[in-house]
């Protein structure tokens, strides 16, 4: 897997867009990030749940670290070159979860429209 792939899967979920963090390009939802690559393009930081981030580790510790970040573990590094695709998709899924509005704008029904009163008939008119 690479960057390219990562790309296409985190920007086909709803909302999602990429910008630059420092010298990372980073994955948002509504401008919270919940992914972050590296510019060498051979790692991908998922920041996940830390029920999320166990699992991982106990069933992918193959490709999958703890990330840490000022002394606390908030996420997940993925060595791209050894991921399975299908674990990828699915932690990105986590990770937009994590920092996606309840109700993102693209999964939310349109607001219903206010009711209107019946109009009244005026005295005057005549059918």
């Amino acid at each position: 897997m690479d960057l390219a792939a990562v790309r296409t899967l985190a920007l086909a979920l709803p909302e999602a867009t990429e910008a630059p963090h420092f010298q990372y390009t980073s994955f948002r939802v509504r401008g919270k990030i919940f992914a972050t690559a590296p510019p060498a393009g051979d790692l991908l930081h998922l920041f996940i749940t830390d029920t999320a981030r166990e699992q991982a580790l106990a069933l992918h510790g193959a490709f999958v670290d703890k990330l840490p970040w000022g002394g606390k573990v908030v996420g997940v590094r993925v060595h791209l070159a050894r991921a399975d695709a299908k674990v990828v998709r699915a932690l990105l899924r986590l990770a937009w979860e994590a920092k996606a509005p309840k109700a993102p704008k693209a999964l939310a029904a349109p607001p219903a429209r206010p009711a209107q009163a019946p109009r009244k008939r005026s005295p005057t008119r005549k059918d």
